[in-house]
């Protein structure tokens, strides 16, 4: 069995929260308006999630309200990729419109699944059933 990961670092965007004795690593994207904004929260995911040990991560990632260009897509595909060895599980939560188009893409690029749910609690339940 894999060890739990280790919340040795947070930030604004980014931070272990407790679900039901389980952690998860939540990234709060939720309306990040500007993409300097975006691409910091992104740096903040890849700073934590790869140095946690492969496999361990449960991840819920918000972006509600959210705004996307061609360079935050880019830098969204990467982080899905490169986090991809250090994920057990990940959830989404708020796609709306464009949101659902560029969520597409980026899991179509990286062969990803990253289901999405309509809410965070349902999220966290689905992310600590992962066995």
């Amino acid at each position: 069995m894999t060890a739990p990961p280790s919340p040795t670092a947070s930030g604004p965007h980014v931070r272990f929260i407790e679900h039901k004795g389980k952690q998860i690593l939540f990234h709060d994207f939720a309306n990040i308006q500007k993409a300097e904004d975006a691409l910091a929260a992104i740096a903040e995911s890849r700073a934590i999630v790869r140095k946690q040990p492969p496999g361990s991560v449960l991840t819920l990632t918000d972006v509600s309200g959210s705004r996307f260009n061609r360079e935050i897509v880019e830098g969204l595909k990467e982080l899905t990729q490169g986090n991809k060895p250090h994920v057990k599980a990940g959830a989404i939560v708020g796609l709306s419109g464009i949101q659902r188009v560029v969520y597409v893409a980026v899991t179509q690029f990286t062969g990803r699944r990253l289901p999405t749910f309509n809410t965070a609690l349902e999220a966290k339940d689905h992310l600590v059933s992962v066995v």
